[in-house]
């Protein structure tokens, strides 16, 4: 008897000792293995801290964070524009620098913008550089400072109907691109400063699209810039256009001829949109995905195709040229 009250003490221990190691290990496994973060959701508007007094005619300024491609934000600053003149107005592309940054780069200076739970902060990397942000603003004001995210819709009685607006310059000729939706009618502004001998001021009428962003670069090395301008459709389709510019020997600006993909026969085979342009060096780049027959809009299956055109002269004016086509 002895002995099997032995051998049974000791199948306990065993046991015991088994189970508190297994419960150990669970533990350190608890601890050593967090749980993941829950995803930042940084989309959204946000408000500077007067805009719950704006019935008491405070001022006010939003920034609006939209998605575009590429782990990229739009950026978009307004403010109260129905009893004076706007404050503020910014746009901007930021890239991703981590899950709760993200930063611009103009003229040579980093832009910051920073999340947190609610909240939005806008910055310049070095503080030497925050003068910045006063440029976007009159009166003094600038957009620096901390934002609070809301979940109702802006208040579209009061705000900047801009859509966009960007200010651009380079050697020496400055640009101003802004694009208004209002009455029921989007329009796209272009003037320029810096002209030796007329300066342009245009408005396009673009209803059914938006702009998205707008380059500058020197592209027949002549010594003078050229301006362009990436719209797309609104809908489903996303179907990208180009206003493209070029200034002549600094004294004046011109249209410059884009003919839209849909009806280029050198490259439209297999086109349904969902454009995107950017400038590559001495080339403007467009790059799209390709639709076999029964393919949706949302699954092209044929690859990619990526087109480079080149600046050349034309009978009436200036023209965007096919260049080069790749497919991959």
């Amino acid at each position: 008897m002895k002995t099997n009250f032995t051998n049974f003490y000791l199948i306990l221990m065993v046991l015991f000792l088994a189970i508190g190691c297994k419960n150990e290990t669970k533990k350190m496994e608890e601890v050593s293995t967090p749980k993941a973060a829950e995803e930042l959701n940084v989309l959204g508007d946000y408000v500077s801290e007067d805009y719950s007094k704006r019935s008491e005619g405070y001022d006010w300024v939003a920034v609006s964070v939209t998605e575009t491609e590429n782990n990229q934000l739009n950026i978009s600053v307004r403010s109260r524009a129905d009893k004076k003149e706007p404050t503020c107005t910014f746009d901007a592309v930021a890239e991703k620098v981590d899950d709760k940054a993200y930063q611009t780069q103009i003229n040579g200076k980093t832009i910051l913008f920073e999340f947190t739970n609610g909240k939005i902060n806008i910055t310049t990397k070095k503080e030497e550089d925050e003068g910045l942000l006063h440029f976007y603003c009159s009166g003094g004001a600038s957009i620096s400072g901390t934002y609070l995210k809301i979940n109702e819709a802006l208040d579209q009685t009061q705000i900047d109907l801009t859509k966009f607006n960007r200010v651009l310059n380079l050697q020496d000729v400055g640009f101003n691109i802004s694009s208004i939706e209002k009455d029921g009618k989007n329009t796209l502004t272009i003037f320029t400063f810096g002209l030796k001998e007329r300066e342009y001021n245009e408005t396009f009428n673009i209803d059914g699209e938006e702009v998205i962003n707008a380059e500058v670069e020197d592209l027949n090395s002549d010594g003078s810039p050229e301006l362009f301008i990436y719209t797309r459709s609104v809908g489903s389709g996303s179907y990208g256009n180009v206003y493209a510019f070029s200034v002549n020997n600094k004294k004046s600006m011109s249209e410059v001829y884009f003919q839209p993909t849909a009806e280029n026969r050198k490259i439209n085979k297999g086109y349904m949109g969902h454009d995107e342009f950017s400038l590559v060096e001495n080339t403007l780049g467009q790059r799209f995905p390709i639709y076999k027959e029964g393919d949706t809009n949302a699954e092209p299956s044929g690859g990619t195709r990526q087109v480079s055109y080149r600046l050349v002269e034309g009978e009436a004016m200036r023209k965007l040229e096919v260049d080069k086509i790749t497919e991959y």
